[in-house]
């Protein structure tokens, strides 16, 4: 929890003033370091702390064996698959914190989650291709009320406009389009069709989800489109590896920042209204390269995609290409551990949890398929002091896997209205809850 010290001045005829000095709220982490910061999913335990830095990345390993074209996504396809949920298994969190299940039964694929502002609770279903909604919670952590708000094919991306208290529009994407229902507050079903806004979004090859968000002043709409490959630089990535910049009308803007390779995850920092991206980075250079990360993202920002990495480290793929760009990378704000899949983020804005975890960030960690011994699996904290990230995260929610089998897979992470943690996990289909009870002398 952040705490505070005393600092004595001593002067010349003794002891002159007393001030307080602010205590970071990594100050009692333990923050593991270098080579001991990079992870498996077997290594994971809540409350356990890694930072990584650019100055920490090993060298690529050799040219992969596996096929450059995209090909590499049924692997992971195969690769990825979870096991069955033990009976009455249950991720671990730090201690005060208890995890259990929101909603049990009757989902799909749940990913993406968005709270309304009323409270309510929105999640796509992406392969039942439904937006559900879950309304309040009771006596036992589960939702008052559920109901199917809307039909949409692979729906993702989920958001409301305009910001504030009474929005009008629910916006959602698929991996092509993004559509919009009107909307008040309290509606638990689509009074009407939807109207399509953008119907060209680059949907061919690989990464298929599409989040959206709005700027805090509503003015501008961010969708996210990642790369049709896992490093090519042809063509069919034309808008690709990118966060898109459009009017809430669906006006093209503008490309916001680019050399993104699968910004999967977007939010709004409500403390600086910054745009943030959770972000799958390339395969095949070695378990521990390239981190995914979590960043604020700058307007003409650009990441690397394709030609080089985490600065200006260039892809083996590329040597040479590109020498102009090798300065102009910007390092992300938090590394994560390579192949860890960071998917879906959230700022928690609740006050259930401890005050420490006041406006830090929360991220979903899906899972390797191409780690020699897997990576992910998890919820991570990312804490935040005055808007901005140290490159510290913590390992928050774990235990995804039971006796060596992998059960879980966490993707969407949302904040409900009591200060709760809901994180969608479509591995074992089912929504959990992360509520925080203090322990009791």
């Amino acid at each position: 929890m952040r705490h505070y010290r005393w600092l004595a001045l001593a002067g010349g005829i003794g002891l002159a003033a007393a001030v307080w000095l602010y205590a970071a709220k990594t100050d009692g982490m333990n923050v593991m370091t270098g080579p001991k910061a990079f992870a498996t999913t077997a290594s994971l335990s809540p409350g356990l702390a890694r930072k990584i830095t650019a100055q920490d990345l090993p060298q690529p390993n050799p040219p992969a064996v596996l096929p450059r074209l995209g090909m590499y996504m049924h692997f992971a396809a195969a690769l990825a698959k979870p096991g069955k949920r033990p009976e009455n298994a249950i991720p671990n969190a730090p201690a005060g914190f208890q995890v259990e299940i929101f909603v049990s039964s009757g989902l799909t694929t749940p990913r993406q989650m968005r709270r309304a502002p009323n409270g309510d609770i929105f999640m796509a279903d992406t392969g039942a291709g439904t937006v559900r909604i879950f309304r309040g919670i009771i006596a036992g952590g589960k939702p008052m009320e559920s109901s199917v708000y809307a039909s949409l094919p692979r729906a993702f991306g989920i958001d409301f406009y305009p910001p504030g208290p009474n929005p009008q529009w629910v916006y959602v994407t698929n991996t092509g389009t993004l559509v919009r229902y009107a909307y008040k507050n309290g509606d638990l079903k689509a009074t009407g069709d939807p109207e399509k806004l953008i119907a060209d979004i680059p949907s061919d090859g690989g990464h298929s989800t599409r989040d959206i968000v709005f700027s805090k002043d509503g003015k501008s709409l961010f969708l996210a489109v990642g790369s049709a490959s896992n490093d090519n630089d042809d063509k069919d990535e034309f808008h690709r590896a990118n966060i898109l910049e459009y009017t809430p009308e669906g006006k093209f803007v503008g490309i916001y920042a680019s050399g993104i390779r699968n910004p999967v995850g977007l939010a709004i920092n409500p403390e600086t209204g910054e745009l943030w991206t959770s972000v799958n980075e390339r395969d095949n250079l070695g378990d521990n390269l390239v981190p995914d990360y979590v960043t604020h993202v700058a307007r003409g920002g650009f990441y690397g995609w394709p030609w080089f990495y985490i600065g200006g480290n260039q892809d083996p793929a590329y040597p040479g290409k590109h020498p102009e760009l090798k300065d102009k990378v910007i390092v992300p704000d938090v590394l994560i551990q390579s192949h860890s899949a960071s998917l879906g983020m959230a700022f928690y804005d609740g006050t259930m949890f401890p005050p420490d975890y006041s406006g830090d960030a929360f991220a979903a960690e899906h899972g390797s398929w191409n780690h020699s011994q897997g990576a992910g699996r998890e919820v991570i904290r990312i804490p935040i002091e005055k808007g901005r990230a140290t490159g510290v995260y913590q390992d928050f929610v774990t235990g995804f896997t039971s006796a060596g089998t992998a059960w879980g897979r966490p993707v969407g992470v949302a904040v409900a209205a009591d200060g709760s943690l809901l994180v969608t996990d479509d591995g074992a289909r089912v929504i959990w809850r992360v509520s925080y009870v203090p322990t009791r002398n």
